[in-house]
C-alpha cells in the first residue's frame, strides 16, 4: 500500500516544502495543498491517511499564534458540510496527523489536542509567548518512553531546531497539567546535554509549563511539538556536522547521512502500512 501524506499550506505557512520532502524519505507519497483547496473539495482527506500542519507564521501570528488558522479550519464549510467533521471522520478512522511549530499551535487551539476524553473541540492548553523572546537555536529533547505517541515508537531523545516567539506551552489548570502527565499525553520535555528534562533557560527556550515541548492525544495518533524534524532530515543540517564528521573519521566510522527527525514520518509510514492498509 502507497502512504498518502497531505501537507497543508497557506496564509503564511511556510516549512510545507520541509515537511513534504521529510515525508518523501520516509517513504509516504506527499501531496501540498493549500488550504482553501481543501476547504473546496479539491483534496479530499479521506484519500489519505497522514495530515501535516506544519510551522510557519500563519496570519502573521496575529490575534496569537496560530489562532486564526485554528478558527478558518474550526469553521469552514464544505461542498458537502464542514471542514471540522471531516478532520474528526480522519482521527476516527484511525488515521494520524502531526502539527509542527505553529501547526501545534494550531492544533492546540482548535481542540485537537489534548483532546481529553476524545473531545476535539475544546481547548484546555495554550501556547503563549516566549519568556525571552524569539529563539532560533537547536534544543535537547527527551521522549517520554509511556507516551503512546505513534511518531516517536522506539525514540528515547531527539536534538532538532526551534524557531519561534510563542512556544511557552501551558496547560489551562493544575488539573489539565496532571492529566497531561499522569496519561502519558507528554511526548517530550527539553532537556539539559544529559537529556535531563530542564527548566532552565536556554535549554527550556520559551519557559514552558514542566519544559513540555510537544504532547499527543489519547490515541498517541495525534501529535504536535514546537520543534523541527523536518528540519533535520539529514545530517548536513546538524550545526556541529564538520566536527562529527572528524570525530567519525578518527574512530574509522562513517557518519549517518539521514538526520534524526526522519525517523518521526518513518515511524508514522509503518503504523499506516500496517493499520491502515
Amino acid at each position: 500500500m502507497a502512504v498518502k501524506s497531505l501537507v497543508l499550506t497557506g496564509y503564511g505557512i511556510n516549512c510545507e516544502m520541509e515537511t513534504a520532502y521529510a515525508n518523501k524519505l520516509a517513504g509516504a507519497e506527499a501531496t501540498i495543498a493549500h488550504i482553501n483547496d481543501v476547504i473546496d473539495g479539491r483534496y479530499r482527506l479521506e484519500d489519505y491517511q497522514i495530515l501535516n500542519f506544519p510551522g510557519g507564521f500563519s496570519y502573521g501570528d496575529d490575534l496569537g499564534s496560530g489562532k486564526a488558522f485554528a478558527n478558518k479550519l474550526l469553521y469552514a464549510k464544505t461542498p458537502k458540510g464542514h471542514l471540522m467533521d471531516d478532520i474528526q471522520k480522519f482521527i476516527e478512522d484511525g488515521k494520524l496527523i502531526i502539527g509542527i511549530c505553529n501547526g501545534f499551535q494550531i492544533l492546540v487551539k482548535m481542540g485537537l489536542l489534548p483532546a481529553f476524553d476524545e473531545n476535539y473541540k475544546a481547548q484546555t492548553t495554550t501556547v503563549f509567548y516566549n519568556d525571552k523572546g524569539f529563539r532560533d537555536a537547536w534544543v535537547y529533547l527527551k521522549v517520554n518512553p509511556a507516551s503512546k505517541c505513534v511518531f516517536t515508537k522506539g525514540v528515547e531523545k531527539m536534538y532538532l531546531p526551534i524557531r519561534h516567539g510563542e512556544g511557552k506551552f501551558i496547560p489551562g489548570d493544575a488539573n489539565v497539567l496532571e492529566r497531561l502527565l499522569k496519561n502519558g499525553h507528554v511526548v517530550m520535555q527539553y532537556a539539559d546535554e544529559s537529556y535531563r528534562p530542564s527548566m532552565q533557560f536556554p535549554m527550556n527556550p520559551n519557559g514552558s509549563v514542566d519544559s513540555i515541548a510537544g504532547i499527543c492525544d489519547e490515541t498517541g495518533r495525534v501529535f504536535g511539538l514546537m520543534p523541527h524534524p523536518e528540519a533535520f532530515n539529514h545530517i548536513t543540517n546538524h550545526p556541529h556536522y564538520a566536527r562529527l564528521v572528524q570525530e567519525y573519521r578518527r574512530k574509522g566510522k562513517k557518519l549517518p547521512e539521514e538526520g534524526d527527525g526522519i525517523q518521526v514520518w518513518r515511524n508514522a509510514v509503518a503504523y499506516a502500512k500496517e493499520k491502515l492498509a
